[in-house]
Order: structure tokens, then sequence, then C-alpha cells
């Protein structure tokens, strides 16, 4: 197997500490060493996601600065803010592929990788769904080691959730080429909402062959979710001008809430090596994914009270997503060329039903004494269809190697075509656009990597929200452009990893408008532009033999620069800190082996709730901590672990085009054993 086989074929090697990867795969230009590519990516390995017993991407990707979760535990499901961009999780990827995934979240039981990819992704991977510009997540599917697994884990979390996950992995044949992964979750009970309900039951399965010169994989996943009281999200009035106490963040401010969440996921790839230079791959996957929810609404007044409302918003979509390439190696004289071409679809359907009860029908109440959620009174008809979306394109890319590969210099363009339709199956619109990326990395020392890039994208216009606060609601609009500007160092020292970038990205500002001045009516546009510049420090690995650290900081300037009319040109961005912080540390105790102990704090600035900068929400900072300890019991390995989240049961909002309340303390436990 060539050298680049070994690199698309396999995950990259771990980085000292174990915590994060030395790289991860990066679509069109292969499964590539960071220090190789002229982006910014944090890859996070399965050993740090089972040691701070992470249960969905949130709680994952929150340990670098430059990302945070606009939801909290316990809530409807995960959107994330990359860069100061909102990338809901439905345009997460899956084995590299976008759209598969649900629009609330997916369990990382079955996940041996979470990848993040900053800035304008759409060249790397093709456009997600809604053409997230901030950045990407990838989650990597867990596939069978060398090693025979067995694990059988215990878990608690919270007032009385327990749950129980079995993990099989075994490799058959002569050389070890086939291997199956199984995995199975059932957790159920009250987590950290009061009077609430979690429950998962998933079932997973990994398939793989690794041969002379052929890859193939195939991963499957099928979960069912219902939460009783999940964490709302709530909006302020626009006579707030200073902000509220949080009220309990045990509490649920609609009680009553229930969501009920399905996905099914398939997807394969086929990788072939036609000689020690050339490869050529196929992946193809699909997803049918819905949710039945209650979707309360109530803008809070200065007071905390609100009049509440009570509706039904159901959904589902169904979605095939395929790639394919060839990737090949040669040289031109000195230089050497690494030239990818590579096409991609994407196809949607979607639907929903959203219903919502008469005026007459709602009632008060207040964030800091919550009423029951009034009844729906109209029938719950099933989904109907909503609309389609259909995206391909098509990718040439070259990675020359000057100077013993001293100075590489990647060059790529991606034409790429939007069309969107209605119910009825006719084109709203379709516009293609071709974006071109430019990359460079020069190595003036072994270890360093001084890189800069620039990347235009072609983004979804969307769709203002289906929700009767729209006076526009259900309008579609065309696609837009973004660009990005990006420079920046990395450095290995060996057994720490530091980073340091600087970027801006440009891209068309969706504005929610007041009718009239009406506070709870609005016109959803494209009628601005949204200017992001920033800085991100990056540093993890073994600080010495068996103290680990993971550290960031980002510092934005998210403005307004462009509006209709002027208004509000030179504000700060609704939601977007402009400082955030995270320290982690995980340390091998000296006096007790197999103990070990681990803290983490994250801190996120004060951020603006609206637009026209007249509330300020405050900062927030959380202390998380936690211990393992590895043993053995009648010769079986054993690992038990304990997490308190919020520490100091800190009660804080977090803030984007809506608010939550962060999650409260909360206590999580495991114990895994080994047969």
């Amino acid at each position: 197997m060539s050298e680049q086989a070994e690199a698309i074929g396999n995950l990259q090697k771990t980085y000292s500490g174990g915590q994060l990867a030395r790289g991860g795969s990066l679509g069109i230009l292969g499964t590539t060493d960071l220090m190789n590519v002229p982006f910014s990516t944090t890859n996070y390995t399965s050993e740090l996601i089972q040691n701070q017993q992470a249960l969905t991407l949130a709680d994952v990707v929150m340990n670098d600065a430059s990302v945070r979760p606009l939801t909290a535990r316990g809530g409807f499901g995960d959107d994330f803010q990359i860069r100061g961009f909102t990338v809901p999780n439905a345009d997460s990827g899956f084995n590299g592929l976008f759209g598969l995934m649900p629009t609330t979240r997916v369990p990382l039981e079955m996940i041996e990788r979470v990848e993040v990819l900053k800035g304008p992704a759409s060249f790397a991977n093709g456009m997600s769904p809604t053409a997230s510009i901030g950045g990407s997540i990838n989650a990597v599917a867990k596939h069978a080691s060398d090693v025979p697994l067995t694990r059988l884990t215990g878990t608690y979390m919270g007032q009385a959730q327990f749950g129980t996950h079995l993990d099989v992995g075994r490799r058959f044949g002569a050389d070890n080429q086939w291997g199956v992964r199984l995995n199975g979750v059932w957790r159920n009970g009250e987590g950290n909402v009061d009077n609430g309900r979690q429950r998962l039951g998933l079932a997973s399965l990994g398939l793989d062959y690794a041969g002379e010169g052929v890859r193939w994989s195939l991963d499957a996943l099928s979960s069912r979710g219902h939460t009783v009281n999940f964490r709302p999200q709530i909006s302020f009035a626009s006579t707030v001008t200073q902000p509220l106490k949080p009220p309990s963040s045990r509490g649920n401010l609609y009680p009553g809430t229930d969501l009920k969440d399905n996905a099914d996921m398939v997807s394969t790839r086929l990788e072939v090596d036609i000689n020690d230079r050339t490869t050529v791959w196929g992946r193809v996957g699909y997803s049918d994914v819905d949710y039945m929810q209650t979707f309360p609404r109530g803008t809070v007044r200065q007071d905390g009270s609100f009049s509440l409302s009570n509706n039904y918003y159901d959904y589902y979509g169904k979605t095939t997503a395929a790639d394919a390439g060839v990737r090949t190696r040669f040289n031109t004289g000195s230089v050497k060329h690494t030239l990818a071409l590579g096409v991609n679809l994407l196809r949607q359907e979607t639907g929903n039903y959203y219903t919502a009860n008469p005026a007459a029908a709602s009632v008060e109440s207040s964030i800091y004494n919550p009423v029951a959620l009034p009844a729906v009174t109209a029938p719950r008809l099933q989904p109907a269809k909503s609309g389609e979306l259909a995206q391909h394109s098509v990718a040439l890319v070259d990675t020359m190697g000057f100077f013993s590969d001293q100075l590489l210099l990647t060059v790529g363009l991606r034409d790429q075509t939007i069309d969107q339709k209605n119910a009825q199956g006719v084109s709203t619109y379709k516009k293609s656009a071709v974006s071109p990326m430019a990359g460079l990395v020069f190595k003036p020392t072994k270890n360093v990597s001084v890189y800069a890039n620039y990347t235009a994208g072609l983004i979804r216009g969307g769709t203002a929200p289906d929700t009767d606060e729209y006076v526009n609601r259900g309008e579609i609009f065309p696609p837009q452009k973004s660009k990005q500007y990006e420079v920046g160092v990395k450095a290995d020292w060996g057994k720490l990893m530091t980073q340091v970038a600087v970027y801006e990205i440009r891209r068309p500002a969706t504005l929610r408008t007041s009718v009239g001045g009406d506070p709870e009516q609005f016109v959803y546009s494209f009628g601005g532009e949204q200017r992001n510049r920033g800085l991100e420090l990056t540093a993890y690995g073994e600080v010495t033999k068996g103290l680990r650290a993971m550290a960031s900081a980002a510092f934005n300037d998210a403005k307004l620069t462009r509006a209709t009319g002027g208004v509000n040109v030179g504000n700060n961005l609704a939601g977007v800190p402009h400082r955030t912080f995270n320290v982690g540390l995980d340390w091998d105790t000296p006096w007790v082996p197999g103990l070990s102990l681990n803290g983490r704090v994250i801190h996120t600035s004060s951020v603006y709730y609206n637009l026209n900068n007249t509330l300020n929400m405050p900062s927030w900072t959380r202390m998380d901590i936690g211990a393992r300890y590895a043993t053995k019991i009648s010769g079986k390995p054993v690992t038990l672990r304990a997490n308190l989240e919020n520490v100091f049961d800190r009660a804080y909002w977090i803030t984007s085009t809506y608010v939550t309340v962060g999650a409260p303390r909360t206590l999580m436990l495991s114990a895994s054993v080994d047969f």
C-alpha cells in the first residue's frame, strides 16, 4: 500500500497526550497532517471523548475557544458558533459527507474522532445543507482495531438518569482484513432538568475491509430519543434593555415541553489504489430523520413576564449525499504535485408541520415562576413536504511541493450549483458559481509551518423562519457569496503543539427587522454584510510526563459593515462574544497508580443580544472537574470516571438569536469493564 493510501485509509496518529490527533480528513484534500495544510484544524480523539464523558458533539467542540455551543445540555439539540458564525448540527459531517446529520443531535458512543475545520469549509467538502461558513464539524465512526474489544459501560447523570453502553470490536481473516464494530446504548431518566426525562436507544454497526490496494467501509446508525421537559430557548422583547437575572438552571421555563426525535443513517466508502501513485474513491450516504415537538413561544419583558403560547412544530428530512474522485501524484521537474479531481452531490427533501394556538389560548407566565404549557387545540397533522434541495459541485485542486516540500502551494477551483425547489417541485432559484481557493504553507524549520489561505464560497440564501413572528415566513432567498483571508503559524515542539491564526471573513448578513416597532412582528432579509475579524491562540499536548494540557483563546471583532439605509452599521453582531478562553489540564497522579485528575475552565465574554446593541448580556465562566481510576478487577481492566460540570452551579445565559439558561451543576459517573 502506498504512503498516500495509508494516509487516506487510516486515521492520523494521535498527538502527544492522546487527547488530539495530528490531523484529520479534509475532503478532496485527503486525510493530512495538520502541519501540511493551510488551514486551522482541531481533531479530538476517542480518548478525550471517553474521559470527559462527552455525550454529544457540543460536549467535545467546546474545548476550543473558537467554538461555542449555542444550547445547553438537556436542550432541543446542538447548534454551534465557529468564528462568530452559526453552524447548526444538521450542517455537521458524518464520515466526511454533509447533510446526513439530524437537526437535533447525534450521540457519541459510535464516534471515534471529532474533527473541526475553522473557516469556510465548502471548498474541502462541498456545501452543507445551509452552507455554514464559520467552519465545519465532522464525526468519524468507530471501526474495529487489531486488538479485540468487548467493553460494557454503566453510566449515571444528574438526578436519576442511568444508562448502559456495549461496545464490541473484532477483526477477522488471515491478515485481519475484515472488521466489525457494534455499539448499543440505552439510557433513561431525569438528567439536569427537574421533572424531566431524557431517553435514548441507539444501535450502530461498522464494517470495513482493508486489503492490498482496496479499502471499504460501511457504517449504519439508528437512534430513537424522547425528551420530556427539554431546556428551551426564549427571546427578549425589544423594550428589554437591562439583562435579567437567570432563573433556576434546573427548571424549565416552559413546563411540559416534549420532543421525540429519530435518526437512521448509513454510509459506505470504497477506495482503490490504481498504482502506487493514484487512488480513486467513492462514497455515498443516506439519512432519514424526523422529530415531533411542542414549540412554545414567549417574548420576555423586562420584569421576566411573558405571554405563553404553545404550538406543534414537526419535521422530517430525507437526504442522499455522495462524492467521488481521483487523486494522483507526479513530478514536473523538481516540483511535486498531488492533483485531485472530485465531484459531490446532495439531494434533500424536507417537510414540516407548524400550527399555532389562537391568541385566546395563551397564558401569562414568568421565567421566575413558570406555568404549565397550555394545550394545543389544533389537530396534529403529518408534516407535509415543504421543499427540495439539490446541490452538486466539481472541484480540481493541486498541491505543489517545492524545495523538498519546504514550500507547499495549494490552488483549486470548485464549481458549485444550488437548485432550491418548493413543495411542488418547481425551482425557486438555481444558481452556479465558481469558488477559488489558494493556500500556502512555508516551513522555515522542520517543526514550524507558516501558512496563509484565501477562500470564497457560495452559500444558500436560506429561508425566512416558518413561524408566525415573521411576516414573510417561508420566503426563500437566492444564494450568496462569502470570502475568507487567513494567516497563521503552527509549531510542533515535540510534545506540545501551538497555533496562531488571524482571519477575516465577510458574508451577507441576515437582518431581523421589527415591523413598525412591533416587538413581536419581524421581517427576515439579507440586507447587510457581516465582517468577522479574529485572532486565535491554541496549545495542546503533554506539557510534562503525565500532565496533559489544552488551552485556547479567541478574540473576535464581528461588525455589521453594510445594511439597508445604513441602520446599525458599525454595531457589533448579536450573540458574538469579543473574547473566549479555555484551559484544561489532565494529570496522572504520581502517588496512586491509575488515578488521574482533570479540570477545565471555560469563559465567554459579554455579548449583545440584538443588532442595535441596546441589550448587553453578561459574561460567564464555568469550571468543570473530574477524576478517573484505571485498575484491574478479577483480571479484567476496569475504568471508573467521575465528572462534575459547572462546579459552582453558576446560572448564566447562553446567547445567540435566542437565549437559553446554561446547564446546572451536573454529576456524571461511569464504570467500564473490558471482557
